[in-house]
């Protein structure tokens, strides 16, 4: 184990690119926070789309804003450099955050595209220059620990944008909110441009080995196929994925599956075993990012309709001045026009017993119209959807807190624990105790699946998701179960590929690794939009829960191949 010099000091550059990151993540995380509300709105000001579609666009927004690190990345490695993509970049990412304040379907999906690029050329180069800078010798003993602290900015950033959105979308409307976070990026290009001489050292433009695919091959053997991919996907009848934005976005990504195997096949010696023991990851954190990718999909649902967003006392005055309250009205109830629509449930007895002598059950009079299907009445706003009408506002306002607000749970967790666990890591490590890096990969998948299996407890909390609320706190402690294997896996993650990369293919690799988590971000969108069809919502939480048990152990099984591998590379595992 590679011990750290007593007299080790972190790089300037860290605390400029932590900077840097934190607005370019405030602006991130606060659009994507409120992607999925906004979508679904149709009370103030929202495109009004159900929630099949909303998580359909989030999860197709989600998997195209990490695929295109692919193309960023090799651009960046081979022509561009790393600052100038930075700044590329972010222009693009600033463009799209202020053009979703414009009205109208098309402004909103240009800008997604425009984000969806810029994310490409900024996020994968930005990691990279960090890297490259602690490749020096004296600094490799400290990059883990840079990564971790790099990591602490991103999430500094996610954990204040919420509350930020909130205040504008309640104050002033959902075109605020989206033109801060092209505010908050801007802000980060500022700062980096005052900066530069302390990253320049980073930017360090690789030459083109013989063995490397000249990028007209890349065009012709993988963009093109990817576009012909899609296509197919598109207009093939019916649906394999449950859409056909769906069906294009996993038909694209086997060709760039295909040219990430090749790279591996043509390598020889210790490159090609990195980059296989690389690609197995990438394979294995699919599974972590489909959990983390909840966030703002699976687990927006749930705070939106199926956790207790009441406050009162103290909370409601200070949350209501600061606005982060949002106002709903019985609106329905005024006109005395109720909206229904049937829910698939797996015990409809316990479900009637739930709410015998109350008015949530009805179907011209009956409470339920099968032996498998109820009718629940469709609230003024999604909170009330499984409430009872007598339990509405009856024509009042109420004030809600704003859902985009348990979002910043996961970032707080973050802030708080990341001093802990790196602090136990050095600890261990002095005692020559510390888990490899492939190790923390492994114990990282269980603790998602833990995670995951807390929501199964939330559901199992109340007698009836269907007609009870469940408690706030079940957000928080599948959060912070959450937040331990986020950090084990997320900025290790990061340093895993910059250690094991040939110097060539690093940002390449990056776009790999981005890769992962943009089918991440699908199987999350391709799951919350079907989540109306999971009756029991056990079983959608439980599923993912088995799916990173299944991968930790699959990670355990090879653990010394992948240790040994680590060590060949960096001399130390």
């Amino acid at each position: 184990m590679t011990q750290v010099p007593a007299k080790a000091k972190h790089h300037r550059s860290l605390f400029v690119l932590f900077i840097t990151e934190m607005w370019e993540r405030f602006g991130y995380y606060l659009m994507v926070g409120i992607l999925f509300l906004y979508l679904t709105d149709n009370k103030t000001g929202g495109k009004g789309f159900d929630n099949k579609t909303g998580a359909d666009i989030v999860g197709t927004f989600i998997a195209l804003v990490y695929l295109t690190p692919f193309i960023g990345g090799l651009l960046a490695d081979r022509y561009l450099g790393y600052i100038r993509s930075i700044f590329l970049g972010g222009i693009l990412l600033a463009a799209g955050y202020i053009g979703l304040a414009i009205p109208g379907d098309t402004a909103m999906f240009v800008s997604l595209g425009l984000i969806c690029i810029g994310n490409g050329f900024f996020k994968p180069n930005i990691s990279t220059i960090l890297g490259n800078i602690y490749n020096r010798e004296e600094l490799k003993p400290l990059k883990d620990n840079a990564y971790n602290i790099f990591y602490m900015g991103v999430n500094i950033g996610a954990l204040f944008c919420n509350f930020a959105a909130a205040y504008l979308r309640n104050t002033y409307g959902w075109g605020y909110a989206f033109a801060a976070a092209g505010v908050g990026l801007i802000l980060g290009l500022i700062w980096l441009a005052t900066q530069l001489k302390h990253v320049k050292e980073g930017d360090i433009k690789k030459p083109l080995e013989k063995e490397d695919m000249p990028m007209s091959k890349i065009m012709l053997y993988v963009f093109l196929p990817a576009i012909v991919a899609a296509v197919i996907g598109w207009i093939i009848p019916g649906n394999l994925f449950g859409s056909d934005t769906n069906d294009a976005f996993m038909f694209a990504c086997v060709p760039v599956i295909i040219f990430y195997v090749n790279i591996w096949r043509k390598a020889a010696g210790s490159d090609k075993r990195s980059i296989g023991a690389l690609l197995f990851i990438f394979a294995i954190s699919i599974i972590f990012w489909t959990i983390y990718n909840q966030n703002s999909t699976g687990l927006t649902i749930w705070a939106q309709t199926y956790t207790d967003r009441k406050v009162s006392g103290t909370t409601e005055q200070v949350a209501g001045k600061l606005g982060f309250l949002e106002k709903v009205t019985d609106s329905l109830r005024q006109t005395d026009k109720v909206d229904a629509r049937l829910v698939p449930v797996t015990d409809t007895s316990s479900a009637i017993q739930a709410v015998k002598g109350k008015d949530l059950l009805l179907a011209n009079g009956n409470l339920a119209d099968s032996a498998t299907r109820i009718v629940q009445v469709q609230g003024p706003d999604p909170y009330y959807n499984n409430v009872p009408p007598s339990e509405w506002p009856q024509g009042k306002t109420e004030r809600l807190a704003n859902t985009e607000l348990f979002q910043s749970i996961n970032p707080f967790f973050i802030v708080v624990l990341t001093p802990i666990l790196v602090g136990l890591l050095v600890w261990l490590r002095k005692r020559r105790s510390e888990p490899t890096t492939s190790a923390k990969f492994g114990l990282a998948l269980f603790i998602s699946g833990l995670s995951a299996l807390a929501m199964v407890f939330a559901v199992m909390s109340v007698p009836s998701v269907y007609t009870n609320k469940t408690a706030a706190y079940w957000l928080f402690i599948t959060y912070f179960v959450f937040t331990i294997s986020e950090i084990l896996l997320s900025p290790i993650g990061l340093s895993f590929v910059s250690k094991l990369s040939p110097p060539r293919l690093t940002a390449l690799m990056m776009g790999g690794w981005f890769l992962s988590t943009s089918l991440g971000g699908k199987v999350a969108g391709v799951m919350a939009s079907q989540w109306d069809h999971f009756a029991d919502k056990k079983i959608f939480f439980l599923i993912i829960a088995i799916a990173a048990f299944i991968g930790g152990i699959w990670i355990f099984a090879r653990i010394k191949s992948l240790n040994a591998i680590v060590k060949e590379r960096t001399g130390s595992a």
